[in-house]
């Protein structure tokens, strides 16, 4: 999409939310999360917590779940095994991630990411026992 279109969504609120980061600005149309949620659907939104501020800003009963790095140490060998970032990058990644676990309190839910299958099966858990009216139940972590 071209910067042109994306300030035009922007200017005319079409997004839930968006965010730049590291020079990339990315977002999420409005209109077709509030369409499945009309028609009682669950939507899964793969975003920052940036973003997630803005949903939770526009969408109040939205479930938020922080998907948390087992260690920051980890969360760096994970980067460098991917190798698809420069150092500067990295460094960048790393010292904003430790701010974002720091802050994570107000999230509804924080799952740490220590085992892909527990983590997921976690997320799916939270999922299932949000009930519709968007009130939160306890989960067991």
């Amino acid at each position: 999409m071209s910067d042109e279109r994306f300030d035009e969504l922007v200017a005319d609120h079409e997004l839930l939310e968006w965010a730049e980061i590291y020079g990339h600005r990315s977002g999420t149309p409005e209109a077709p999360i509030r369409q499945m949620l009309a028609e009682g659907r669950d939507v899964l939104l793969e975003i920052d917590p940036q973003g997630a501020a803005w949903v939770r800003k526009r969408v109040p009963d939205a479930v938020l779940i922080f998907l948390r790095p087992p260690s920051l140490e980890e969360l760096e060998r994970r980067l460098r095994t991917r190798a698809t970032e420069t150092e500067d990058k990295l460094r960048r990644r790393l010292a904003k991630a430790e701010v974002e676990i720091a802050d994570a309190a107000w999230f509804d839910h924080v799952v740490v990411n220590d085992d892909p299958d527990e983590a997921a099966a976690q997320v799916a858990a939270i999922l299932a026992e949000s009930p519709e009216d968007g009130h939160v139940k306890d989960v067991p972590s």
